[in-house]
């Protein structure tokens, strides 16, 4: 049984496998994707039924734009349909979904139906679902050095007043963009040991948990597996 009174406020997944998955089922990579897509959406859904404030997938990062043309172009079909079918329902669960990640360089009926979905949802109160696209955790740092050495120059900021908090603030979930909190947990799936490039900042002391299962099969049980485990463990942030 979980502890509710130990539950992350923010989780965030690298969801990896797709492709293995489907390989190993003699499929081609977009029906791993696919089903990646359909387990994708379990796991919102019982995010709020546990009542996690904040879940974040890393669903595409700015080193994907290196696969095949069909693979990409069939990834942000499969968003679009995914987010087209699921809106009415992620408004009547209140579910506000946000992005990571500069968006408006992806295809334009994708751009559209996040634009939408935004909208949409906007208001909700609920579940923050944010969905990393096209997101980076160095180009996210270096683009936020970017805008606080620009405020620097114009002397409405001094180098003496760079905090953490002000470089977290323009970061991608800083509180000029998506609001989040640094995650407690971050899971990634397939057995894979490695963050490649996500939240690079925020997952300083952020717990991490590698299940050796493939994304496709990433159930709500394997889910709370995985919470579980960041439940049996003290977080000392450093110290003891």
């Amino acid at each position: 049984m979980l502890d509710k009174e130990r539950m992350p406020r923010h989780v965030a997944i690298i969801m990896d496998g797709n492709g293995r998955w489907a390989k190993e089922r003699g499929l081609p990579r977009l029906a791993g994707h696919n089903a990646g897509m359909k387990a994708m959406k379990k796991i919102v859904d019982h995010s709020d039924k546990l009542g996690i404030k904040y879940l974040t997938v890393y669903a595409f990062s700015t080193e994907n734009w290196k696969r095949s043309i069909a693979e990409v172009s069939g990834i942000f079909k499969l968003l679009v349909k995914y987010v087209d079918s699921d809106l009415r329902e992620l408004v009547k669960n209140n579910v506000k979904v946000k992005v990571l990640g500069d968006y408006t360089s992806l295809p334009n009926d994708a751009v559209k139906s996040l634009e939408r979905t935004l909208e949409e949802t906007e208001n909700n109160t609920g579940l923050q679902f944010n969905i990393a696209l096209n997101y980076g955790g160095r180009d996210e740092i270096k683009n936020a050095v970017k805008a606080i050495s620009e405020k620097v120059s114009e002397d409405l900021l001094s180098p003496d007043d760079i905090t953490d908090d002000i470089i977290s603030s323009y970061l991608w979930t800083g509180s000029f963009y998506a609001g989040v909190p640094d995650p407690e947990l971050i899971i990634r799936t397939s057995g894979e040991l490695r963050l490649s490039n996500f939240l690079l900042w925020q997952s300083a002391y952020s717990e991490l948990v590698f299940p050796d299962v493939l994304w496709p099969d990433f159930t709500p049980k394997e889910y709370e597996k995985a919470i579980a485990d960041y439940q049996s463990r003290e977080r000392r942030f450093g110290g003891r």
